[in-house]
This record gives structure tokens, sequence and C-alpha cells, in this order.
């Protein structure tokens, strides 16, 4: 009975449970996390906002949240090793159940060298509870994607015909040009069917050609692909928000693809979809019916380089997706 009446005293208080520190009423902007991603969940009436740490918030309103929960348990004995770090969770509610995509990193395990740097066994990946609280546990024993290549920031989508994708990044470190990628998944998500499929270079966008870092073997400027995330606006039309730099900058864009459908061909919009210094956005329907997109910022907080979650109302209803800001 003590031990019952601790427990609750903690959760309330907002001290450690089994080594969980849970904050209660705590601000969005006074939440420090990257690549926020969140769940509007009708089940629970609650939103859960996931990202880069494998932490979970919850929050009724989005405005004051309650965590962070550790949820995300991978497979320790399998390629990620004991602590592997984990990037860009997201959260997806798919045939009754809930769904972890997130990007898994092993720096033990190095896959290339690439410009006097060591590249890691790095690779998204898709875990799955029956409560969006988790624990959340791989779907099953398979790898999604090649052994040999870094792949991120898988995020999740489904044809109007029923099939699933993962699309992710290959990241830029090891083919310089980075490019965003689809892949088939089984209709139970336990793996991936058949080769991917490549969507655009990070090239192919006009807003991201001062990023000097480096040049391909094809001459080509080599930027970054980072936090892709597709959505369909009401009139029909399939576009794809994601993320690189200018420079030292952050910036997002979007392309649409001109067939309908997830294999394009992916034209870039001329222009960025929110100001400079936002990125790795994600977008949901809050419980009102509003669009909204969730993005993180890079600030300096006390002199210590900070990422900070922030929603912006976004407008679907005509052909091209507006962020307000």
């Amino acid at each position: 009975m003590k031990k019952i009446i601790f427990c609750l005293l903690a959760t309330i208080l907002g001290f450690s449970v089994q080594g969980q520190t849970v904050r209660h009423n705590v601000p969005l902007d006074s939440i420090i996390l990257s690549d926020p991603a969140i769940l509007a969940d009708e089940t629970t009436d609650l939103y859960y906002m996931t990202g880069t740490g494998g932490k979970l918030w919850h929050s009724p309103d989005l405005k004051v949240w309650e965590g962070p929960y550790d949820v995300a348990q991978p497979d320790t004995t399998s390629w990620m090793g004991a602590h592997p770090a984990i990037w860009a969770a997201e959260l997806h509610k798919y045939k009754g159940k809930y769904y972890y995509f997130a990007t898994f990193t092993n720096p033990d395990i190095i896959i290339d060298h690439q410009n006097s740097e060591d590249i890691p066994r790095r690779a998204s990946h898709v875990l799955v509870s029956d409560n969006p609280m988790g624990p959340y546990r791989p779907v099953g024993p398979d790898n999604y994607l090649p052994s040999d290549k870094p792949t991120l920031d898988g995020t999740f989508w489904v044809e109007p015909d029923g099939t699933p994708y993962m699309v992710y990044c290959w990241e830029w470190l090891q083919q310089l040009d980075g490019t965003i990628e689809a892949i088939q998944l089984r209709q139970d998500l336990s793996g991936a069917v058949g080769e991917a499929e490549l969507l655009f270079h990070a090239s192919d966008a006009p807003w991201n050609h001062d990023d000097a870092r480096g040049v391909t073997s094809t001459g080509k400027q080599s930027e970054v692909t980072d936090g892709p995330f597709l959505f369909r606006t009401d009139t029909g039309r399939l576009g794809m928000i994601w993320t690189s730099w200018k420079g030292d900058i952050y910036c997002q864009g979007v392309a649409y693809s001109e067939s309908g459908t997830i294999h394009g061909p992916w034209h870039q919009q001329e222009d960025l979809i929110t100001p400079l210094n936002f990125g790795h956005g994600m977008l949901f329907q809050d419980f009102d019916g509003q669009w909204r997109m969730s993005v993180h910022s890079h600030s300096d907080i006390n002199g210590h380089y900070s990422r900070i979650p922030h929603i912006f109302p976004a407008d679907l209803s005509t052909d091209t997706l507006k962020i307000e800001y």
C-alpha cells in the first residue's frame, strides 16, 4: 500500500518513478525536443508528442504537457546494441495499433568512412504497441532497410489502394547528395517488400544551393535531406514537406507529386514553406479539425544550442499547403 501511495505522489509531484522524472503542466516552449511529431488520439482524447531521444509527452490541449516518459524498447540483442541513439520518432495509428517509426544508431558498428568521418550503423525501424503510452517493441525480427546504407527519419504513408510505405532519407554523409526514398511495407508493417524507390535528390530543390558541404562525383553540390512527411490537400493533391539547410541555417520546403501517388515525379516548390530556422515538420489535425504543423527551431538558451518545438496553424483547403506564422 505504501508503495502505491509513493508512486501516486511521485507522479503528481513530478519526481522520479523507476528512473523517470515526470514533469507536469509544462508549456510547449519550455520543452527541449528535436523533431517533434504529434499524434492526436481520439481514443484517449490526448495529444502524444515524440521526437529525438526516445521520450514521449502528452497533453489535453497542446498548451501544457506531461512527461517525458520512456516508451521505446528496441531489441538490444539486435544490431542496435544495448544503448542505441533514437532520432526523429513518430507515432502513427494503423489498424487499431500504435506504431513507432524512428531512427536507431549504434555508434559501435561502422559501415563506411567518408570525408575523414566514420559513418555508424543507422537505420529507420518500426516498433508497435497496443497503447499510445507504450511500451513500443519491434514489430518483427526483420530489418527494413539495407545494412550498408545510413538511413534516417522514416515516416509512414498509406496509398489510397491501402498499400503502406516507409518514406525515409538516405543520409548525405555517405553519398553527399542526400535522397528521399520509399519502400513498400507488409500489411502488418513487420518488414519491407521489394527494393526501395528513389523519389528525389536534395539537389533537386531550388532553395538550398548555398549549402556548402562538398561536391558530388557528378559535380553537383552536396545537400542534406531530412524529415520527410507526406500529406494530401483537400483537393486531393499529394505533397511532402522536407528539410535541408541554407548554409548553416535550417529551412523547410515542400514538393508535390505530379501523378498524385507516392511514385511521383516530384516537383519542388520554389519558395520555403516556413521561415528560416524552422524545420523537420509534420502535420496533424487537432480535435477541432484544424490542421497544424509541429516543427522545431534552433535556439541559444544560456549559451547552449537547443531545439524548441513550435506549432503553426496550417491550411490544406487549396492545392497548395500554407502555413500561418
